[in-house]
């Protein structure tokens, strides 16, 4: 019999945890579950937070050495690298003024965030602690802070994510710049070690079932408390939180990748949405940019005009570093739990959430619900208890559909800026030239790209 895929098995874990929480409200046995169902939660996120170091280093390192070349950097790979960064930086300001427009968490009562805020007093204290001494010490100090004075100390906690993304930039650079015959054994040990952390990584997302059912259910009982009435408060802020997400996104659909598209290349949105519109379907229904390559790449080709050439260093380049549905989602979601646990971010908060998403989007590990590790990194650099993260994961899943609509679609719009640019594109394709073969499904290549 065909085991149920993980995505369907989490889905129940939510819902079974929000009927134990329910029950346990009505019930009166709410300390039953903070005392011995709960803590299976706690572990599930200290899983998320004990590889969230090594993941983001080895497989920066890891893809950053898979350029082999720096020259391609130059033109077509500057250009990539530049419109990419360009609309990941986008996105996030998109998602972080929306968040702050509407203020999703405002929706929770004031004395139901105080009550959050109050179970994590001594984090919110360190967190105070560190603004004001950032506060003081000058306007470049963010700054400062990227670059580590010792990588091992950089380690130790994951408030230090951007220390660490600097070091594994560094040395991914690095080891391309070394002559191949003394960089090949570091090469293959982070290939190694790569595999392994993903395999590891693997194993903790066969938890997350378990995991989303204990910590949904503290959550409900957290909210809650005796009163079962102000769980409804709860989903009303969910609904609000998720609407301003799939509003980020279809900004970037609707207003952001056709003004592109029609600004600078020669082909209609129309007919780009038409001939992109196959692979936001597969990205919709399998939540994986991975899974859609194959046909994204086929498409771009085929029936957008992208020379081979351009759609097959762009593409696969963008399922690694171009996640701007992923960075909305990432905004928004992170904003959303500081106010939810009432912390009042600061402008310096709001430029290291742009900083360390953008970075984290492109450290994003070829694994399912790596969004959720990279939300983890982002919540850490600004001091918010990853714990917060229940908040959201009910509604995950289908805003996870939604984002990766978005991160297709990037991908396949600079493939066609790019294209353009570099005179790589044919314009005016006969549909009925296209052979049966060409429209037949793509087998998928050997090398494995990151999943949303």
């Amino acid at each position: 019999m065909k085991s149920l895929a993980l995505h369907w098995k989490i889905l129940i874990g939510m819902a079974l945890g929000v009927i134990l929480g329910l029950a346990g409200v009505v019930g009166g046995f709410g300390a039953f579950i903070q005392d011995w169902i709960k803590p299976f939660g706690i572990i599930f996120i200290n899983l998320l937070k004990l590889i969230a170091v090594p993941l983001i280093l080895v497989s920066l390192i890891d893809g950053i050495s898979n350029l082999t070349d720096l020259s391609k950097l130059s033109r077509i790979g500057g250009k990539t690298i530049g419109f990419y960064i360009f609309s990941t930086v986008l996105a996030i300001s998109i998602g972080l003024f929306l968040v702050n427009l509407v203020e999703p968490g405002s929706f929770l009562p004031e004395e139901k965030r105080e009550e959050l805020r109050s179970k994590y007093a001594s984090e919110a204290n360190l967190k105070m602690e560190t603004a004001n001494s950032v506060e003081d010490s000058g306007p470049l100090q963010i700054l400062v802070d990227i670059v580590p004075d010792n990588i091992f100390g950089a380690f130790t906690s994951n408030v230090n994510m951007l220390q660490v993304i600097f070091f594994a930039f560094m040395f991914g650079i690095a080891m391309v710049m070394t002559p191949q015959a003394k960089a090949l054994p570091v090469k293959k040990f982070f290939d190694g070690a790569n595999s392994i952390i993903l395999k590891i990584v693997e194993l903790v997302m066969l938890t997350a079932p378990i995991g989303v059912f204990a910590l949904l259910a503290g959550l409900i009982v957290d909210v809650a408390g005796d009163d079962p009435a102000s769980a409804i408060d709860l989903f009303k802020a969910l609904g609000v939180y998720s609407l301003t997400v799939l509003l980020g996104l279809a900004i970037m659909i609707f207003i952001f990748y056709p003004t592109v598209i029609t600004a600078f290349t020669s082909i209609k949105y129309r007919n780009f949405f038409k001939g992109i519109f196959p692979a936001q379907m597969l990205a919709f229904s399998t939540s994986s940019s991975a899974a859609t390559l194959p046909v994204t790449m086929d498409r771009v080709e085929n029936h957008l005009g992208v020379s081979e050439e351009v759609s097959s260093f762009v593409l696969p380049l963008g399922a690694t570093i171009n996640m701007d549905g992923t960075s909305i989602h990432q905004a928004v979601s992170a904003v959303f739990i500081a106010q939810a646990f009432a912390h009042d971010l600061t402008m310096a908060d709001q430029l290291t959430i742009v900083l360390t998403a953008t970075l984290a989007s492109i450290g994003a590990a070829a694994v399912p619900s790596a969004g959720l590790i990279m939300l983890v990194i982002v919540l850490g650099a600004i001091g918010v208890e990853p714990e917060g993260l229940a908040l959201i994961i009910a509604v995950d899943r289908p805003i996870d559909m939604c984002r990766t609509i978005v991160n297709v679609t990037g991908d396949a719009t600079v493939a066609t800026l790019v294209a353009s640019t570099e005179g790589e594109l044919r314009t005016g394709l006969d549909e009925e030239r296209i052979t049966k073969e060409e429209k037949l499904e793509v087998q998928p290549r050997d090398k494995e790209y990151p999943i949303d």
